[in-house]
């Protein structure tokens, strides 16, 4: 997993609560296991009409959102099915932030896992970062996850709070697998002696 320092990107607004995984990935596109590809079902029924043209007023498909990496989203983003295909679509097309007051929980924490960061700000702060995305292209956003800092296109500061275990993770790049093979050499020291010891085992 790519670590996580600091991120400069587009941020795209998106002031709708309550966004569901099914809403963020349709069941239709859940039938792989693969982690790629998925970015093209990305709010599929909010970027494109049923004839399967785009819908040229969903945010994504406006010019100057298009190459967004942020997503300044609405309150209690990520509810619903605990489908861990929502943030692989999310970064698969390219997300690598999040910015909401809330998150439902398995959301949030299949997010760490797949090197997104979501970051909860309060409610005061998140209408600010709304304002700044609504700017189009001139939306750009830093995300400072050592500082645990937001800087806005006016040189603006909004802080976010994370938990520094899962913080830790996303600044060396870990998901849970990468945490035990950290542990790598004493489960092998572990091992070698206990087959000493025990070796009918």
């Amino acid at each position: 997993m790519d670590k996580f320092k600091k991120f400069t990107g587009v941020a795209a607004p998106l002031a709708i609560t309550n966004i569901d995984t099914d809403m963020i990935i349709p069941k239709q596109y859940l039938k792989t296991i693969k982690r790629t590809g998925l970015g093209t079902g990305l709010f599929s029924e909010l970027r494109f009409k049923p004839d399967g043209s785009e819908n040229p007023d969903f945010v994504l498909n406006k010019p100057a959102y298009r190459k967004a990496t942020i997503l300044v989203a609405g309150d209690n983003f990520g509810c619903g099915s605990s489908r861990e295909h929502a943030p692989w679509a999310l970064k698969d097309y390219g997300f690598r932030v999040v910015i909401s007051t809330s998150f439902a929980d398995i959301f949030y924490n299949n997010c760490f896992q797949n090197g997104i960061l979501p970051a909860k700000v309060s409610a005061e702060d998140l209408g600010k970062l709304m304002d700044d995305a609504e700017r189009g292209a001139n939306a750009t956003i830093t995300v400072d996850l050592e500082k645990q800092e937001i800087y806005g296109p006016d040189g603006g500061v909004v802080k976010f709070e994370i938990d520094q275990f899962r913080k830790q993770c996303l600044l060396e790049g870990l998901d849970d697998i990468g945490l035990t093979l950290v542990k790598a050499p004493k489960i092998a020291a572990f091992e070698q002696g206990n087959s000493a010891q025990r070796p009918w085992i």
